[in-house]
């Protein structure tokens, strides 16, 4: 029997939970699991009762072509990672790891170059998150230390996102 591994398993849940996003342009899942249990999920959409970028039919910053990684206020959604972690109680992530995983929304092919925009790290880091794993394949992934983006906080100015 060819059992998956635990941490693509993780991430095939994180690249289950994108496909809730309502991006125009990539579509972010995330979960957040504690002690082998998972806390919380959370996707990439506009505030509880407001219209998403997919039923308005536009992107505000691809109207405006800004490019990826800059002038997040005038997206309409909320992050992925921050949907997971106001989802979560503190206590249950303190050490957790956040699992995430990306699909470009026009193609739906992974995307594996991605990584938390400098908002969502400054989240991750309160919230107490040890680990964050990103998928790069369908097998393979990347691993960072939250404790690296607090000994380099030149790396909290920006990144390649949504």
């Amino acid at each position: 029997m060819n059992r998956r591994d635990k941490i693509n398993y993780y991430l095939d849940i994180a690249e289950t939970v994108c496909e809730r996003g309502t991006c125009l342009r990539r579509n972010f899942g995330a979960i957040i699991v504690h002690n082998d249990e998972i806390v919380s999920t959370g996707y990439n959409g506009a505030p509880r009762g407001l219209l998403n970028c997919s039923d308005l039919g536009v992107c505000t910053r691809e109207k405006l072509n800004v490019p990826k990684g800059q002038r997040y206020e005038l997206c309409r959604s909320v992050h992925a990672e921050a949907n997971c972690i106001i989802s979560a109680a503190r206590r249950d992530m303190l050490g957790a790891t956040l699992y995430l995983a990306c699909h470009d929304a026009a193609s739906g092919e992974l995307c594996g170059d991605v990584e938390p925009c400098s908002m969502c790290k400054r989240l991750i880091i309160n919230a107490g998150i040890a680990t964050v794993i990103i998928r790069t394949s369908r097998d393979e992934f990347r691993s960072i230390l939250v404790d690296s983006w607090i000994a380099n906080d030149e790396s909290l100015k920006g990144s390649e996102g949504y």
